[in-house]
């Protein structure tokens, strides 16, 4: 199964894995982006890094010895049937080239494209599907079903117990994508009316996010950018009464681990697929002049689509969501 994004995206494609782990075994094939997240999926045996460089950003060249290299490690995982999983804008046929010349016998995926011999099983595309499910589709066409009981709700492995004790909410002002993040002035004034409102907030980011953690986190909240391992993480949200979160990895890992999401959610890409695959409240003008863009960096002057939400229609989605776990 090839997953070749990142974390988030990694952690969308959990129910397709459990299908298909149903069956027999399953090597992941991911970029370094997606590792974490590949490590916490139910139903994983193993885990294959390489990053494409057709969907990589920023794309690393296309050298034939590294292309060579990967046909040759694929060639030893001996796959019986291959699931590639791709966002509606990407193609899958140059990976499933790869895996044809590595000898795979049966590919899936979803394409666009007409796919002449690369695809057994060929998905069209459905632009209304949520991501997860969008995945799961391609894992039946395989003929591979979800066992009996499971739900086809995200999840990952138990975490590790937070060292932070309960009550608190996560506050995780980053993004991926710069388009898809509140502004860290906003969010800091979040923090403040969650913490006049009773709450005690956590302040969460990586390790390239320290400055922005501390200013999102002022004297209000506790900063814990860069302390945290993307398992750790899973901990802390997995004891939180709610996340508050833009459209980015930790959105779906607060779902899967059962937290309720206040999703401050940039319509650059539509809610109905990537919204949180659990219970949310969507926050965010969803009609904004940057909606279905794929912008990586806000078109609009001030960020209107996110910046009009208010920290006090924060602190009323939090208030909706507290107790609602999955």
């Amino acid at each position: 199964m090839a997953r070749l994004d990142s974390d988030g995206d990694v952690l969308l494609a959990g129910p397709a894995v459990r299908a298909a782990a149903h069956a027999g075994e399953v090597v992941l094939l991911c970029g370094h982006a997606g590792a974490q997240a590949a490590g916490l999926l139910p139903g994983v045996s193993r885990v294959v890094r390489w990053d494409c460089p057709w969907i990589t950003s920023p794309a690393p060249e296309v050298r034939a010895p590294e292309i060579e290299a990967l046909v040759t490690l694929l060639k030893g995982v001996r796959a019986d049937v291959a699931l590639i999983l791709t966002s509606f804008h990407q193609s899958p046929l140059p990976l499933a080239l790869v895996l044809r010349l590595a000898g795979v016998p049966r590919i899936v995926a979803r394409s666009t494209d007409y796919p002449g011999s690369l695809l057994d099983v060929r998905l069209r595309e459905d632009l209304d599907v949520p991501e997860a499910e969008r995945a799961l589709e391609v894992a039946r066409a395989a003929g591979f079903e979800l066992p009996p009981g499971d739900d086809g709700r995200l999840a990952v492995e138990p975490p590790p117990e937070p060292a932070e004790v309960g009550p608190y909410v996560v506050v995780h002002p980053g993004a991926s994508v710069p388009a898809r993040a509140w502004s860290p002035d906003r969010c800091a004034q979040a923090v403040t009316a969650l913490a006049g409102a009773g709450h005690r907030v956590l302040v969460t980011g990586g390790p390239g996010e320290t400055a922005l953690t501390a200013h999102v986190a002022g004297a209000h909240g506790v900063d814990l950018g860069g302390r945290t391992t993307f398992a750790e993480l899973a901990g802390l949200l997995a004891r939180a009464d709610a996340a508050v979160v833009g459209n980015t990895g930790p959105a779906h890992l607060a779902a899967a681990v059962g937290t309720p999401v206040v999703s401050l959610f940039a319509p650059v890409v539509p809610a109905a697929r990537w919204a949180p695959h659990g219970p949310h409240v969507l926050l965010g003008d969803q009609d904004a002049p940057c909606k279905d863009s794929r912008a990586r960096n806000c078109p609009v002057p001030g960020h209107p689509c996110l910046n009009q939400v208010t920290p006090d229609r924060v602190v009323a989605a939090v208030a909706e969501l507290v107790g609602v776990r999955t």
